[in-house]
């Protein structure tokens, strides 16, 4: 394989990945995985929370995919592009972790950006943290951030038509 053709899976995995993580995040996290997301959405003063759980998850993916690559645990059957698959994963678990961890939450690092897309990011996620439980809410996807002046406009209309709960801070 190409040294491009591995660059571009890693690139392509890096941004499916957003994808994946919006649709697990919607479906999953505010669905049935609640359990392990919800603290997430609560004031705790915990260095860990249970949705650090779910980073245990793209681990074990990427890690899947390592080892699909890999010559070395599967022989002949290795599948060559699932190696680099498995770096994009990687890629896009360490993009998540400086960004929704470090930046919007600031888990590990103190910086607030005042313009930018950096500061959509933040502003677009706290948005998302804007309703209360697990109904409703808007941008669910965490490297990605549509215009907050659109989320705003959505989350009043979910506060309108009774889907979700928003908190008077969110500036609906």
């Amino acid at each position: 394989m190409s040294v491009i053709a591995a660059i571009l899976i890693v690139i392509a995995t890096i941004i499916a990945m957003e994808g994946v993580a919006w649709a697990s995040h919607k479906y999953v996290m505010h669905g049935f995985g609640w359990a392990w997301h919800r603290d997430h959405h609560e004031p705790h003063d915990n260095v860990l929370e249970r949705n650090d759980l779910f980073a245990l998850v793209g681990a074990a993916m990427s890690i899947a995919m390592f080892a699909l690559g890999s010559p070395w645990i599967m022989g002949e059957g290795a599948w060559p592009p699932a190696m680099w698959i498995g770096l994009g994963i990687m890629g896009y678990g360490v993009i998540y972790t400086l960004v929704h961890d470090g930046l919007v939450h600031q888990r590990y690092f103190r910086w607030v950006p005042r313009s930018g897309y950096a500061r959509r990011l933040v502003q677009a996620h706290k948005l998302h943290h804007a309703t209360v439980g697990r109904e409703g809410g808007v941008s669910f996807g965490f490297v990605f951030a549509r215009d907050p002046a659109r989320l705003k406009a959505e989350l009043k209309a979910q506060r309108e038509a009774g889907i979700a709960v928003v908190r008077d801070s969110a500036g609906t």
